[in-house]
């Protein structure tokens, strides 16, 4: 993806825990004119990521002046660009917390939403045989 200072953010907009926090995410951007762009990974958005839909679909992806972050870091960059979630990025920032928010994102969170996503994939090809 092209380098940039404005934030770009790719997730799943088929999740719906994970649409429904983006959607948040994505008005409150808009209302206070915030220079963040929402790809979802299931539109041609996601091909200028570089990134397959299956490694998209882990993590949450963002892109912040031409630095590619994912997960509990990508959060933090997300936040630190929104006013209203400056002291979140700043509190999951501090050591203790950053280590077990990182622990349970990378092996609670990412992977049951990721399991969740590919059980909705199987009903989805299943219901079209």
């Amino acid at each position: 993806m092209e380098n940039s200072t404005k934030t770009s953010v790719l997730y799943n907009a088929t999740c719906p825990v994970c649409n429904f926090e983006i959607q948040h995410y994505a008005r409150y951007a808009g209302q206070a004119g915030l220079p963040i762009q929402f790809d979802d990974l299931n539109s041609e958005a996601r091909i200028h990521w570089g990134l397959d839909a299956d490694t998209a679909a882990k993590r949450l992806y963002v892109l912040h002046q031409g630095m590619l972050t994912s997960g509990i870091p990508a959060f933090r960059v997300l936040w630190a660009q929104m006013p209203r979630y400056h002291w979140l990025a700043w509190v999951v920032g501090l050591p203790g917390v950053f280590h077990i928010a990182c622990t349970i994102y990378d092996y609670v969170l990412a992977p049951v939403i990721y399991r969740w996503h590919l059980r909705r994939l199987r009903k989805r090809t299943g219901a079209r045989q």
